[in-house]
């Protein structure tokens, strides 16, 4: 009689340790997921180099905008919010709406970072942007 009590005693111990574990891996994927958060729409500032004016600009995401001479396109960001040193990205599409002989050629078409600029700079003569924001 005892020798039954311990096997459901000891499958009921395996029950509940695989029940930990469960929860545990669950808890681990839940939180990498909600580490990078990401947004429907970007800010990003725009430098004028000759009139030497800067402006926000709000954009949502895969709908293209035209600044003066730029299409801008944003495609996807993200945000680790939950970070004390939160990196926000975003992968961004620019077209030179001058040059008329070939508009599917990009200028920019990268991710682009906040924190630092000049991984994947924008390298234009007349405009600088950089990123500001996402959520």
């Amino acid at each position: 009689m005892s020798l039954i009590k311990n096997i459901k005693v000891g499958s009921l111990n395996k029950l509940i340790i695989t029940f930990f574990i469960y929860i545990f891996f669950t808890q681990i994927s839940y939180s990498q997921t909600t580490n990078n958060f990401v947004g429907i729409k970007t800010d990003i500032k725009i430098l004028d180099k000759i009139s030497s004016k800067n402006q926000l600009i709000n954009l949502k995401i895969a709908e293209e905008s035209i600044y003066k001479d730029l299409a801008i396109k944003v495609m996807k960001c993200t945000n680790s919010e939950l970070d004390d040193n939160p990196e926000i990205k975003a992968y961004i599409q620019v077209r030179d709406l001058t040059k008329s002989d070939n508009d599917k050629v990009y200028v920019f078409n990268g991710w682009m970072f906040s924190s630092s600029p000049s991984i994947a700079p924008f390298d234009h003569p007349v405009y600088d942007i950089w990123l500001v924001n996402c959520y």
